[in-house]
Formats: C-alpha cells, sequence, structure tokens
C-alpha cells in the first residue's frame, strides 16, 4: 500500500487530500484568510505559510511526513512540456520562485510539496500541469510572427476525464478522437486524438468568454482601448482576467445567481445564451480539426454540475456525436493516481530540465 500526500493551492485556499492507493482517506480546503494573504507582496512569499498549514493537516490527521511515500502537488505556470508525471527537483523549485512569467497560487504547490518530502527522502510529483503542450504546428500559428498561440488549459482534469471515459467506453485513451470542454472560471476547449491534446483554446486569452475571462476579443479595439490612456497594463488584463465575462456583464461569477438574474432580466438571459453559444462554436472548430466526428465530446468541469446551461450547449453540439457529462473537477485524483503509476513503476517520472531542453532544441 502507498500512502500519498496530495497538495492543491487556489487563490485563497490550499486543498490536501491523503489517499492510500487509489482511495481518497481525507481531504481538506485550508482556507486563507484575506487579512493574512495581504501581508505577502508576492504570491511566492506565502509558501512557508501555506507549507505550515499543510503540515498542521498532516499532524491532525494523525501522520507525520515520514509515514508518506510520496507527495504529489498540482504543477505550475512552468516552461512547455509534454504531458506526463514528472519529478519535482530543485530546478523546478527555482524556476517556480523566482523565473516563472505568471504569478499564480498553483506556482506554490511544487516547492510547499519538495520542502516537505525532500529533507525525509520523500519524493514529489507532478502530474499535467496548465503548460502542457502537444498541439500540432499548425496550430501555434497566430498570424503574426513574434506571438505565437500557447497551450495554456486544465490538462489535469481534462486529461483525468479522457482517460475516464475511455474507460467507459472499453478502450484506452490513445485509441480515441475526443472533444473536452472544461467549464470553470475559465473555459478550455481541447481536440485530443490517439492520446495527445493536439489544439486548445489558451484559457486565459482564447476562446469563449467564461464567469471570469472575456476570452477572445476583437484586436483593434483592445488596441484602441490600450493606448487611451484610460487603463494601465495591469488594470486592461485584471478587466480580461479576473473581471471580464459573466462579471463584467451580470456583476457575477456565479452561474446560479446568473440564471436567477435571467428569471427576471431579457439581458442575463442573452448573455448565458451567448456563452453557450461562443462554447458550441469553439467545440465545432474542435471536431472540423479530427478530420471526423469524435468518438465522444466530453462536458466536464464545475458549471458541468448545471444541468440548464448544459442544455442550452447541446442543440448545437447532439449532430457532431456522443456527448457525455462528467460533472466537478478530479484534480486531486488526478495528482494521486499520477504519483501512484510512478510508485507502481507502470509509468517512469520524467525530468523537467530534460524536457524543457528537449523541447528547446526542437523549437
Amino acid at each position: 500500500m502507498y500512502r500519498i500526500l496530495v497538495i492543491n493551492p487556489g487563490s485563497t485556499s490550499t486543498k490536501v487530500a491523503i489517499f492510500e492507493d487509489e482511495r481518497k482517506v481525507s481531504e481538506e480546503k485550508l482556507t486563507h484568510r484575506p487579512d493574512e494573504l495581504e501581508k505577502y507582496g508576492r504570491i511566492a512569499d506565502q509558501e512557508p505559510m501555506r507549507r505550515a498549514a499543510v503540515e498542521a493537516f498532516i499532524s491532525s490527521q494523525g501522520y507525520r511526513i515520514e509515514d508518506f511515500h510520496a507527495i504529489a502537488a498540482r504543477g505550475g505556470v512552468l516552461k512547455p512540456i509534454p504531458s506526463g508525471t514528472y519529478r519535482v527537483d530543485e530546478y523546478m523549485v527555482d524556476y517556480l520562485l523566482h523565473r516563472v512569467p505568471v504569478e499564480h497560487a498553483s506556482n506554490l504547490a511544487a516547492v510547499i510539496g519538495y520542502r516537505l518530502g525532500h529533507p525525509h527522502g520523500i519524493p514529489c510529483f507532478i502530474t499535467d500541469p496548465v503548460s502542457v503542450d502537444e498541439m500540432w504546428d499548425e496550430a501555434r500559428f497566430s498570424g503574426i510572427p513574434d506571438i505565437e498561440r500557447k497551450s495554456y488549459s486544465h490538462a489535469l482534469n481534462t486529461k483525468a476525464v479522457a482517460r475516464k471515459v475511455a474507460e467507459e467506453l472499453g478502450k484506452s485513451y490513445e485509441e480515441l478522437k475526443m472533444v473536452i470542454v472544461h467549464l470553470g472560471c475559465g473555459i478550455s476547449v481541447s481536440a485530443h486524438m490517439n492520446g495527445r491534446m493536439v489544439d486548445v483554446n489558451n484559457a486565459n486569452d482564447e476562446g469563449p468568454f467564461s464567469p471570469e475571462r472575456t476570452g477572445e476579443l476583437p484586436v483593434g479595439d483592445v488596441v484602441r482601448e490600450a493606448y487611451s490612456g484610460k487603463y494601465t497594463a495591469r488594470e486592461h488584463k485584471k478587466r480580461f482576467v479576473g473581471k471580464g465575462g459573466l462579471v463584467a456583464y451580470l456583476g457575477t461569477n456565479d452561474l446560479r445567481e446568473a440564471f436567477e438574474k435571467a428569471e427576471s432580466s431579457e439581458n442575463a438571459r442573452l448573455v448565458l445564451e451567448a456563452m453557450a453559444y461562443q462554447i458550441a462554436k469553439e467545440i465545432g472548430g474542435m471536431c472540423a480539426i479530427l478530420g471526423s466526428n469524435p468518438d465522444a465530446i466530453v462536458i466536464t468541469g464545475g458549471m458541468a454540475h448545471s444541468q440548464r446551461f448544459v442544455q442550452m450547449i447541446l442543440p448545437y453540439i447532439s449532430r457532431f456525436g456522443l456527448v457525455t457529462v462528467v460533472p466537478g473537477e478530479f484534480e486531486m485524483e488526478a495528482l494521486a493516481l499520477g504519483a501512484l503509476r510512478v510508485l507502481r513503476g507502470e509509468e517512469s517520472a520524467r525530468d523537467y530540465k530534460e524536457a524543457v531542453q528537449g523541447r528547446e532544441t526542437e523549437g
């Protein structure tokens, strides 16, 4: 039996869980007060505080860190790398603390896990970080040579759900063509062929608008606003990621509240229909590039719990083939299973530095 500690930080909380093989023994969401977080200038500065909270959780469950065979951490905003499970080392930790291009709470997971486990010889792993990049070369072109489309997506949940659905269909993930739709605060729609995520909208900058993000925008209008002097660069970015989408139109990022508004507001109803319309349009594009109807279109993520919203999307896409809904997120399970596959010898842990250097050499 392998005992695995799972760490998954979010903006105001840190999810932690303990698994024994595939079985989840316990899970808790450690909430961090806003006044506590405001003390830190950078997200990276929060690491000791969050690590102490994880240590307190371990103790509260009656364990010591030495009782674990491995630690599984959510991957941060790393350089583009292939899908898989990676061993956390000093090189990765240094990148996440000092060289990462985007500040995000997920960058802390591997650092916390490494600093907890390394002194005791306990390995720390990440699986399928947001920067998983398996895109076809032609999918990278933006229209301007200096700007390349980037693969930033909900890769961890997407890959986990793809494997789950493949198993239900009696096949392996590597045998299938699939379109996976992750509906969360950000939305990513990805095309999968033979075990590879060959295209995906950057969940921060592209695709449909979401509860908090604008998705794609008319470039000319964005340029005019950027040079209008009305907003700083930081303010612009916050408008696009955090204050866009449903927040901008309806003042909420909660789909349930948006539907409540739609009961008495024609504008709110139209906003929800527009979001469903844009999601369906993105799905249709991903179906087109696969060359034939997919074996499955899978709708997952938090918003997939809303049957009402899913029903708004289905009329557009049901003609393309089987549609299956897998509500929620499976990140904690996916992280634990990634580490477990390595511990059991079913998969070899990858080396992050080698993967980055290999990708740069290919480029």
